[in-house]
């Protein structure tokens, strides 16, 4: 038996991934299973991006490459950015990443040890707390309000902040929410931040999600507040605007050269580069006029799958849900329907072990895979960390509309099996 090091001991993981081989076991007896469980767009990387990157091929651009990025990328971001945020910006402050999911743990790693707190939204993106205590650090979790639309005010952040503070994530548009930022709420948090933070603390605004918004809803950012931009990490990347999750390219604005160049030695330390190549794939979906009409297309896709899901969940009985207004996730209230098919009390009954594994939220999110074929993500996907009592499940609309309304057909065809559920418990498989 191996013995891992305290710090793989404590690492947490992304559950969207590890929900993978259940998927593969029942296809491989035949069943088609909706996959509603990752976050990838379907939509083909748009063939402007495809051309650049197969011409830099040719090129022979696939050797090593600065490992803080190319500058070509590094100067688009910068002007994108400034242009978009009207905030000072400079190449010698962008790091190029492996996609935008590196630098949420390496930001932990340079600014928080030892019993330095982390605030960060609860649900969110796992990874926010899932590397907190490999640091020393203190997870301090927001909890977002369904009823606010599962965005964040200043006064709940100013309740979470203490002299120990340290890092404070916003995501907006959110993943698993769908939740966005308003003007109001930001310029409140940004406030707060001024007031009360030190000149240590940084804001990681993860914003990856910003060209996928609904409803006229305009992309907003806290680095554009006054004052905001010393203090932010402004996130970006191609896995989500330019369909492309794939090409591992994403990119952050740090606020001083100094901390790029700290983010520049851990891309040494941990992957030495990005491939050049897709970098000039990401510069030209940065830089061409191309890329208006193509996202406008998915965005205009992913809004009627949108209105289609929630609107086929509100029917369901013991379902709440709240119409998002960006990212490409809804993110339903079950727990009507876990108490109306009797799953409170099945995990009530279970071991003690196997409860401490599961979830109500959980039991349903097996009982629709295992059963009815479709894959969702629970509630304790998206943070732990006092999340006994809330009930809720993630449904990814990156699939087909056709698919997804077989999805919410079977949700609703779950969700009167009461009989059903009871064989799937009594069976104790896959209940974790």
């Amino acid at each position: 038996m191996v013995t891992w090091s305290r710090w793989v001991q404590s690492l947490g993981s992304e559950n969207a991934f590890r929900i993978g081989p259940k998927i593969r076991s029942i296809e491989d007896t035949g069943k088609k299973v909706i996959k509603c469980n990752l976050g990838e767009p379907d939509f083909p990387l748009p063939r402007f991006i495809k051309d650049e990157v197969k011409r830099q091929i040719d090129l022979d651009n696939t050797h090593y490459c600065d490992p803080q990025g190319i500058l070509p990328l590094r100067r688009a971001v910068a002007s994108y950015f400034e242009s978009t945020r009207a905030i000072p910006s400079d190449p010698a402050r962008v790091v190029v990443f492996p996609g935008a999911k590196p630098p949420i743990g390496f930001a932990q790693m340079a600014y928080c040890g030892p019993g330095d707190e982390v605030i960060y939204p609860s649900p969110g993106f796992p990874i926010y707390e899932s590397f907190i205590a490999s640091v020393g650090a203190k997870p301090v979790p927001i909890h977002l309000r369904e009823d606010s639309g599962f965005t964040l005010t200043g006064a709940e952040v100013e309740a979470a902040m203490s002299r120990r503070t340290r890092l404070i994530f916003l995501n907006f548009p959110s993943n698993p929410t769908g939740g966005v930022g308003t003007q109001e709420q930001l310029g409140q948090i940004a406030e707060v931040v001024l007031r009360k933070g030190s000149r240590d603390l940084r804001v990681y605004s993860d914003e990856v999600y910003e060209h996928i918004l609904f409803d006229g809803a305009r992309h907003q950012s806290i680095a554009s507040f006054p004052g905001m931009a010393e203090r932010t990490i402004v996130v970006g990347g191609a896995s989500k605007s330019f369909s492309w999750t794939g090409g591992r390219v994403g990119w952050a604005l740090f606020p001083t050269t100094e901390e790029a160049e700290v983010f520049r030695n851990l891309a040494i330390n941990f992957y030495s580069c990005v491939p050049a190549y897709n970098q000039e794939g990401a510069r030209v979906g940065l830089e061409s006029p191309e890329f208006a009409p193509a996202n406008r297309q998915m965005v205009e896709a992913f809004q009627a799958r949108r209105d289609l899901v929630v609107e086929g969940l509100r029917r369901v009985e013991g379902i709440t849900c709240q119409m998002p207004r960006g990212a490409f996730y809804v993110f339903p209230n079950v727990a009507g329907l876990c108490e109306r098919l009797g799953i409170m009390e099945a995990w009530r009954g279970l071991p003690a072990a196997t409860r401490a594994l599961t979830t109500p939220s959980t039991l349903l999110q097996m009982f629709l895979l295992f059963e009815y074929q479709v894959a969702t993500m629970d509630r304790k996907s998206f943070g732990r960390i006092g999340t006994e009592n809330l009930h809720f499940l993630r449904l990814s609309i990156a699939t087909d509309i056709d698919s997804l309304r077989t999805a919410v057909d079977r949700i609703a065809a779950a969700s009167r099996d009461t009989a059903g559920f009871q064989r799937f418990v009594r069976a104790g498989e896959n209940l974790a």
